[in-house]
C-alpha cells in the first residue's frame, strides 16, 4: 500500500536527540530549543517564537495570551481541525463560523465583516495547504475593529504572501500571534510539536510565563529575576530537548525537503490537470496571492458519491487516498449552536481529495498513482 503520509527521517535525529541526552539537559528550554527558536527567527522574521508540544498548545497559548473571556466571540472557518475552535472554546468563548472561499478552502476574506459583533474578540485565519489567506484585508479589518488576529499556520511552513510589487511575507508574521505544527503529517515534523509565534512585543513577557505553566521560569534562567514563582496562568507547553533535537535535525534538511515535495506536487499538476479536467475534477486552485509550499496535493470531485468511489478505487490498487475535515458548523458538538450557513464549507467536506505527497514518495510510486487515475473512468 503506498501510504497518503510518510515521515520523513534525515539521518541526523538520532545524532542530535543523542547529544541532547548527554548534554543533561532534556526538560525543555535548552539549547535545541534555542536553535529552533533562532532559525526561525533568521529564516522567517519572525519577532518571538515558542516551541510547543503541539499546534493544539499553541492555540490555546494564543486564546490565553488573547484574554479570552466567556461570551467572547471568535471567528473561525468551519473547514478547519478541531483545535482551532476548541483552543477557544475552552476559554468559554462563542465561535462564529464563517464559511470557505468558492474556489479554495480557506476563509472567505470578504465574508467576515459581517460576522463581527461589539463582543468579536478575534479573528482566526486558516492557510488550508499552505496556501495564504488575505491577510492585509483581515489585518485591515483587525484593525478598524481592535480585534486580534491569530494565524493558524498549521500547515504553512516555509509559505509566503505574495506582494503586488514582486515582494513576500512570511504566513505567521502578519498576526498578533500565530501557530504552526510539527505533527508527522507535516513538512517539517517532530512526531507531535507545534510552536507560536509572538508578533505582537507587548505579548512577549506574559507568553513565557504561561509557556513556562505561569511562572518566570525563564526570566530566571536570563537573571532578571533573582527567584521564580506563580505570577499568572499557564501550563506545561514547552516540548522536552529530545523533541526539539529531532526538530532542528528536519529544520536543518528542511530546503532539500522542500524541493522534494515541490517536485512531486508540480509532477502530479502537469500530468494530471488534463485528466482532471475531462473527468469534471476542479483542480488546486491556488490563490494568486499565495505561494506554494506543496503541503498537500488535493483535488475536488463533484459529489460525495464520486470521492468516495475514485477513493475506492484507488484503495483496491494498492493507494491511500484520503478526505479532510468535516464542517465544524455541523459537529456534534457545535451543531445545536450555530445557524451559520457555511455552504462552500459543506462543499470541501463533500467533494475534496488528498493524494500521496511526503518526501519520500519515489519517482516510480508517483508514476503508479498517476497512471492508475489516468485509467479511471468518471465521464
Amino acid at each position: 500500500m503506498i501510504p497518503f503520509n510518510k515521515p520523513h527521517i534525515t539521518g541526523k535525529e538520532i545524532d542530535y536527540i543523542n547529544d541532547a541526552l548527554l548534554s543533561g539537559k532534556i526538560s525543555g528550554n535548552g539549547i535545541y530549543t534555542k536553535k529552533c527558536h533562532d532559525f526561525f527567527k533568521l529564516n522567517y522574521g519572525f519577532e518571538k517564537c515558542l516551541l510547543t508540544q503541539s499546534c493544539t498548545d499553541a492555540l490555546e497559548m494564543a486564546a490565553i495570551l488573547c484574554n479570552i473571556q466567556p461570551g467572547d466571540e471568535v471567528i473561525v472557518p468551519s473547514y478547519t481541525f478541531v483545535s482551532t475552535a476548541n483552543a477557544f472554546s475552552l476559554r468559554g468563548a462563542k465561535i462564529v463560523f464563517a464559511d470557505s472561499l468558492p474556489n479554495h478552502p480557506n476563509i472567505d476574506h470578504d465574508k467576515i465583516e459581517e460576522l463581527i459583533t461589539s463582543k468579536t474578540k478575534v479573528i482566526v485565519p486558516v492557510h488550508y495547504a499552505g496556501n495564504a489567506c488575505n491577510m492585509p484585508k483581515i489585518m485591515d479589518l483587525a484593525k478598524r475593529y481592535n480585534i486580534f488576529v491569530v494565524e493558524d499556520a498549521a500547515q504553512a511552513f516555509d509559505a509566503n504572501f505574495l506582494n503586488n510589487d514582486d515582494t513576500h511575507q512570511s504566513l505567521g508574521t502578519f498576526g498578533h500571534l500565530a501557530t504552526f505544527s510539527f505533527h508527522e503529517t507535516k513538512n517539517i515534523i517532530s512526531g507531535e510539536g507545534g510552536m507560536l509565534v509572538i508578533n505582537d512585543s507587548a505579548l512577549f513577557e506574559r507568553s513565557e510565563i504561561i509557556w513556562e505553566k505561569g511562572t518566570n521560569r525563564t526570566a530566571f534562567y536570563r537573571g532578571e529575576v533573582d527567584k521564580y514563582g506563580w505570577v499568572d496562568i499557564g501550563s506545561s507547553f514547552l516540548p522536552s530537548e529530545v523533541t526539539a533535537a529531532f526538530l532542528f535535525a528536519q529544520l536543518e534538511a528542511s530546503h532539500h525537503i522542500q524541493l522534494k515535495r515541490k517536485e512531486i506536487w508540480e509532477r502530479y499538476s502537469k500530468e494530471l490537470s488534463d485528466w482532471l479536467i475531462e473527468n469534471g475534477f476542479a483542480f488546486h486552485d491556488i490563490p494568486k496571492y499565495s505561494d506554494n509550499n506543496a503541503h498537500m496535493f488535493f483535488i475536488l470531485a463533484k459529489n460525495i458519491s464520486v470521492r468516495d468511489m475514485f477513493i475506492k478505487k484507488l484503495k483496491e490498487k494498492g493507494i491511500l487516498s484520503v478526505f479532510h475535515y468535516q464542517s465544524l458548523h455541523k459537529s456534534l458538538f457545535m451543531r445545536n449552536n450555530n445557524d451559520n450557513n457555511c455552504y462552500n464549507s459543506d462543499r470541501y467536506s463533500q467533494c475534496l481529495i488528498r493524494l500521496p505527497i511526503y518526501a519520500g514518495l519515489t519517482y516510480e510510486e508517483q508514476s503508479f498513482i498517476i497512471k492508475t487515475i489516468k485509467n479511471l473512468n468518471f465521464h
